[in-house]
């Protein structure tokens, strides 16, 4: 098979890599270059959300989204979060502080879904969050304390 030349912005850094076209998005940034482990791969049919990433703003089911169609794109994963000398952002520590992990295994989509929201600037009511983040699924921790964390995050963020 023949791979394709792509270039990308990855975490706010341009990349080339070459890659095969039958490869998803998250096969390339977990295994193939770049070793992001911090997306998961769960369903690989876009159905829980765990390899959620955003792309250009909006997020994306990296396990059904093809790497070549990442050419010109922006994006972001979990590691793209972290401070310069590796803090926590806001959302990542909210999660901490509000004990909205158990397992973890979900928590990198369930943050990445997160940011777009957190970044729109708008006030979202409890209900609004639980719909907007209803594409990641959690066998753990009842939603509650995840949404506790990004609603924490949206208030502070808003100076509420």
């Amino acid at each position: 098979m023949e791979l394709r030349k792509i270039s990308y912005t990855l975490n706010g850094k341009p990349v080339t890599s070459y890659v095969d076209p039958r490869w998803s998005l998250s096969d390339l940034l977990r295994g193939h270059t770049h070793r992001h482990t911090g997306l998961k791969k769960g369903c690989e049919v876009g159905e829980c959300g765990a390899c959620t990433v955003v792309i250009d703003g909006e997020t994306f089911n990296s396990c059904i989204y093809l790497a070549v169609w990442a050419e010109g794109k922006h994006i972001r994963t979990i590691e793209g979060l972290l401070g310069p000398d590796g803090e926590l952002s806001d959302i990542q520590q909210a999660f901490v502080d509000e004990a909205a992990v158990q397992c973890g295994f979900c928590t990198p989509g369930f943050i990445m879904s997160a940011v777009p929201l957190l970044e729109s600037g708008r006030e979202y009511t409890r209900d609004e969050l639980r719909k907007l983040l209803s594409g990641n699924l959690c066998r753990c921790t009842g939603y509650e304390n995840i949404i506790n964390a990004v609603e924490k995050t949206m208030k502070q963020r808003l100076g509420r």
